[in-house]
């Protein structure tokens, strides 16, 4: 009987390497001993099972030959052979291990019609939900081995909102079983090779910046690495005070309040209409929001223009905050192109649905949110979201940095909210506020106070 010389694993591994169920998260936070685990376990699988068909996927090709490749030659030397042209491991026993890559959507053509009993995806988040899907469909067969899928995982990526979703949230669509689900979550500590081979890398962690050490080492799922919006704050334990907080509970709104409305078209991608009031201060409420999106993210629900505007007129005809009102339209200055036929503001017209263009100055514009996200000395800002307004709640702190434009969000992201919500900004700009607190007092660079204030006041 053929063995691996391994290490032993440690409890978390051990864990990982006995869970049953189909979707199986790993993870979590810097240093988990990830990798290793992924390649310690697809072998012990082949060995164990003749004939399984295996599957490792890193986002790159480059990322699998310097995490897998190079490593599980040396391991299964006399025990598998590797075929390059196909990057495949064929063991003696003939199960197999398949490595792929996943950069882009396109990518995914590769698993189209091919089947595997267990698939590992390493480090998960890099890639979309639409990716993972796609790569998990493929995990299916009518034979007896067992059909699993593995992925590793830390805070931030393209991912993160999707494996938060599933794993930590536990909230599940239809067609989801929660039962189908198991987490385990491994920090640094959990690995004890490091530790003993290299103590100091936790000093390393420890000695970041508080958000990446919150992600990194806590294996926080709310702050994490690229976060755009890393300012804007969520804590249901002040929705009644509005102190630290930007999403609160609604409220019935004053009558001499004036009510904006922004709005962002999209057919196949989503649609957003958000209505704002704002108070004597210049305080911005998001108190409502039509948004079109299907239940897989940044999908639209495919409405025309006549509908979408047909059913704002309704809401406005009819929502007691609403109805009755003067409501100021922003929108995406691209609703006024007509050179191939009727605009999209043609349309609202025809609806007696008023719109101005919105500046569509982008970094300016997302700088315009960051100062309204900004809290006074006593803990309040300058714009408050209604925990009705859920799809602001998703997609805002899913946001990252463009790997092309910095200072800019990725727009290949679900930025439709963003998009409006920095039409309704710049439609009143506030000027940039000179902090009242030391931003370097309690170490890291935080330009907004955000983060220290909040911990301070906690």
């Amino acid at each position: 009987m053929i063995t691996l010389n391994i290490p032993r694993p440690n409890r978390k591994q051990k864990r990982l390497f006995l869970a049953r169920k189909k979707h199986i998260g790993y993870g979590g936070a810097r240093g988990g001993g990830k990798s290793w685990a992924v390649r310690v376990k697809a072998s012990l699988l082949a060995i164990q099972y003749p004939g399984i068909r295996i599957c490792i996927v890193r986002k790159t090709y480059k990322e699998l030959e310097e995490n897998h490749v190079t490593q599980l030659r040396q391991m299964l030397l006399g025990i598998a052979k590797y075929n390059q042209s196909k990057k495949k491991f064929t063991f003696y026993n003939g199960s197999t291990i398949t490595l792929q890559y996943c950069s882009k959507d396109k990518d995914t053509d590769n698993f189209q019609g091919v089947e595997y009993d267990i698939i590992f995806i390493d480090e998960a988040t890099q890639l979309s939900e639409h990716q993972m899907k796609v790569i998990t469909a493929s995990c299916r067969g009518t034979n007896n081995f067992p059909k699993r899928i593995y992925y590793t995982c830390n805070p931030g990526g393209q991912g993160h909102g999707y494996i938060k979703r599933i794993f930590i949230d536990r909230n599940y669509n239809e067609g989801e079983n929660p039962d189908d689900y198991e987490f385990i979550q491994a920090l640094v500590d959990d690995n004890t090779a490091l530790m003993e081979m290299q103590p100091e890398y936790k000093q390393q962690l420890e000695a970041l910046p508080e958000n990446l050490r919150k992600a990194w080492l806590y294996g926080d799922w709310n702050i994490f690495e690229g976060q755009f919006f890393e300012d804007f704050v969520d804590d249901p334990k002040h929705y009644l005070d509005r102190q630290w907080t930007h999403v609160i509970e609604p409220f019935e709104i004053p009558k001499y309040w004036k009510i904006y409305r922004s709005y962002d078209f999209g057919y196949s991608k989503p649609f957003s209409c958000a209505w704002w009031a704002v108070d004597q201060d210049g305080v911005f409420y998001r108190i409502l929001e039509y948004y079109g999106c299907t239940k897989e993210p940044n999908t639209g629900i495919k409405l025309t223009a006549n509908e979408q505007f047909a059913k704002i007129k309704e809401i406005e005809k009819t929502h007691r905050w609403l109805k009755d009102k003067n409501i100021h339209g922003i929108a995406d200055p691209a609703i006024w192109e007509g050179s191939k036929g009727e605009s999209i503001n043609d349309i609202a017209l025809k609806y007696q649905i008023y719109f101005t263009p919105g500046d569509n100055a982008r970094i300016p514009g997302w700088q315009q949110i960051h100062y309204r996200f900004q809290f006074d000395e006593n803990g309040y800002p300058m714009m408050y979201i209604f925990n009705t307004c859920k799809a602001f709640i998703r997609t805002i702190p899913l946001l990252l940095y463009s790997e092309t434009k910095p200072e800019d969000v990725d727009t290949d992201m679900e930025d439709h909210v963003a998009d409006e919500t920095r039409y309704m900004c710049m439609s009143r700009p506030l000027k940039a506020k000179i902090p009242t607190v030391d931003n370097n007092k309690y170490g890291g660079f935080d330009p907004l106070n955000q983060r220290q204030r909040y911990k301070n006041y906690r």
